[in-house]
């Protein structure tokens, strides 16, 4: 009888887990359909008009990071990233290792 209600219990659980991550992938497809403007307005993409939005639509607040001192969106990247072989990064690597001032007190004792 035991078993029977960790079966019972586990797969209630398995449902809510699939629900919320169903209702979890509905959330984030509708979000970043979204378009925010220059200071953080949201409008759908299909509405790409320069109207004002009226105080019955909803606003979309934008994550805290993506705004400036003044409260406006960023619109540069934050991160910019240029691939290298591994070849580079280990000549760099050397480079700063050999650079370094614990470089050169290591020679001095190994004699």
């Amino acid at each position: 009888m035991l078993h029977l209600l960790y079966i019972l219990a586990f797969t209630t659980l398995a449902f809510l887990a699939v629900g919320n991550l169903i209702r979890n992938m509905m959330m984030l497809g509708s979000e970043s359909q979204r378009f925010y403007g220059n200071r953080g307005e949201f409008r759908p993409n299909s509405d790409t008009s320069a109207r004002p939005l009226t105080s019955q639509r909803r606003r979309s607040v934008p994550h805290p990071e993506l705004l400036d001192s003044q409260g406006n969106v960023v619109d540069e990247p934050f991160l910019v990233m240029r691939s290298i072989t591994v070849e580079d990064a280990r000549e760099q690597l050397d480079a700063l290792y050999e650079a370094s001032p614990s470089v050169a007190d290591d020679t001095r004792s190994d004699l």
